[in-house]
Formats: C-alpha cells, structure tokens, sequence
C-alpha cells in the first residue's frame, strides 16, 4: 500500500463544519489557504499565489477541530494527500487537492504560547507524533525547531 504523506502550514478559508457520517462517526471539514510569493525574474516583483486544500478530519480530533478552529485559524494540517479532477456543470475542468488530516494543530494558540506539536492546544491523533514547524512564517519560530521533524 501506497500514499503521498504532506504537511501544509495556512490559514482556514471558513468556519469547520461538523457532521456524522450514518455510523455516527464525526468528521470535520475545512479549506486551507495556502500563500506562496515567488519573485518574477523579468520585473524583479513579488508575485503571490494561493493554492487552496480541502481537509477532512476524522473521529475525536473531527469534534476538537470543529471547538477550536474558525475562519481565519492559522494552522499545520499532517496528512494523506490526493488530488482529483472534476468537471463543473457547465463543462469546465477543475483539480481538487484534498488532504484527510492525522494532525491538525493550531499555530496561532502555538505560537502565542510557546507550545510544540502534541502539548496543550494540538488537535493530534492519540499516540501521534509531532514537531516543530519549519518556515518562519510566524512569529516564535526559531530554526532549531527544524531538528525536531518526525521525518
């Protein structure tokens, strides 16, 4: 068995909606912007991107995201990733980048306190591992955290 494993670091495009499946099992789902600026090489400008991630979370941690996250949360999404393709109703063609979180942990609360991947304030798998976030995106990030990725 085979998968692509991604971690993504962004922010949520709107509030998580909670439902259960007929089973009653909980799932959590949200979108992640995610902002990449890559400088043009011919006019020497900034150019900003975003590639937006559909994320399905699942079981105890579906209920934790929903309580803890709204629109706007900056958050590290650990996951399966897959892309698919789809058409809309009048007939274009559009690529899906969906990712089914093992971890969610919210930064903003992370970075205010001081906290890592599976202290207080992580919505993480029970038993997951965690780490710090490499990137410096924001504030409280220090680039000794790098050693301690799971990967």
């Amino acid at each position: 068995m085979a998968f692509c494993k991604i971690q993504v670091i962004g922010n949520l495009g709107r509030d998580p909606e909670l439902r259960y499946t007929p089973n009653g099992k909980p799932v959590t789902e949200f979108s992640v912007a995610v902002n990449q600026a890559t400088k043009n090489q011919q006019t020497g400008e900034w150019v900003e991107a975003t590639d937006w991630f559909r994320v399905s979370v699942w079981g105890d941690r579906a209920e934790r995201s929903a309580e803890q996250l709204r629109k706007g949360s900056r958050v590290l999404v650990d996951g399966r990733f897959r892309s698919r393709e789809y058409e809309t109703k009048d007939g274009r063609k559009g690529l899906s980048l969906e990712i089914t979180a093992d971890n969610v942990i919210p930064l903003d609360r992370r970075e205010q306190e001081g906290t890592f991947a599976g202290a207080p304030g992580a919505v993480a798998a029970p038993g997951g591992a965690g780490g710090g976030a490499p990137g410096g995106s924001g504030a409280g990030f220090d680039d000794t955290e790098i050693d301690e990725l799971p990967f």
